[in-house]
């Protein structure tokens, strides 16, 4: 899931997704696209079968007939011994549960899905009704720890920001990282509060950054390239970002509308509110560095002030 904000940055938006067909991507991968596209899911969300005779399936996706009926065939009778799920957005994570009836495969993830902090009084989660409450994996996998299989070993490398419990999988011996919705080639990932948080955010893209990974496949739209690089231009995107929220403080802005209508100006006006949420993140970072103050809790309607 994405935001508008990027305009700094060059994303790349050529991209087949190749509904109900399972496409090679690497040796022993194949990408498997949900015809489930919008403002946030791009053209779709990308489910990954890795493995040759027994597999595992990454984050299989949504409820949806089409892609489960697409899956099986691309499976081919090949035994799934694992499903991993990055995190628990609905576009990622519901199918888990009917795979692992139908196969007896086991589920791994960071955990359930929790918030990034607890909400505010009288404040309402805008992401709720997209959020896989029902989701708990058989196994919760600790940062670095290992899964494998037949021909295949995954390390689960926590990546909170986007969601609390959002994990990537990078594939052992190959450099390849399944990065989920944390870094994609199409957009920036949304950082929306209480479900994300920006602190958590940029302290994943440092942890990315420290690896040495030579392809990102994502959770949506086509593969990063030379990760290190799209890496350091998310951290710089980001804390661009924050300067022009400064700057809006400073210029006299009060309300996230009034910093959303300026910072945000030549974006669609559809995508303003995931906007608003993405200021939001930053002003709570921001005031838990002390460097702006709110009138109470950060909120959408609060007013901030420069410290």
């Amino acid at each position: 899931m994405a935001a508008g904000d990027e305009d700094d940055i060059r994303f790349e938006r050529e991209f087949d997704p190749a509904y109900g067909r399972a496409v090679p991507v690497a040796d022993g991968i194949q990408r498997l696209t949900v015809n489930n596209p919008s403002p946030f899911t791009f053209l779709g969300t990308n489910t990954y079968i890795v493995g040759e005779k027994s597999v595992v399936v990454i984050d299989p996706g949504p409820e949806d007939e089409a892609h489960y009926q697409a899956l099986k065939q691309a499976l081919d009778g090949r035994r799934v011994s694992h499903i991993a799920v990055s995190h628990t957005h609905r576009d990622h994570s519901p199918l888990a549960r009917r795979l692992k009836q139908e196969t007896g495969a086991i589920i791994v993830a960071e955990g359930p899905h929790r918030a990034s902090r607890p909400l505010h009084d009288g404040e309402k989660n805008p992401f709720a009704e997209s959020s896989d409450m029902d989701f708990t994996p058989d196994v919760a996998l600790a940062d670095g720890e290992k899964v494998e299989g037949d021909g295949w070993v995954l390390e689960a490398i926590h990546t909170p920001g986007h969601t609390a419990n959002h994990a990537a999988f990078a594939l052992e011996g190959t450099g390849i990282v399944f990065s989920a919705d944390h870094v994609m080639a199409w957009a920036t990932s949304i950082v929306a509060p209480p479900d994300g948080a920006m602190a958590d955010y940029m302290a994943s893209l440092e942890r990315l950054l420290s690896r040495d990974d030579r392809l990102y496949l994502p959770g949506h739209g086509g593969a990063v390239t030379e990760p290190a690089a799209f890496l350091r231009g998310l951290r710089a995107h980001r804390r661009m970002r924050e300067r022009a929220v400064l700057e809006r403080i400073r210029s006299g802005d009060r309300l996230i509308p009034d910093m959303v209508a300026a910072i945000y100006r030549d974006t669609d006006k559809r995508l303003h509110g995931a906007a608003a949420l993405s200021v939001l993140a930053h002003l709570e970072d921001l005031v838990e560095k002390g460097r702006v103050s709110t009138d109470g809790p950060p909120r959408l309607g609060g007013a901030y002030f420069p410290s």
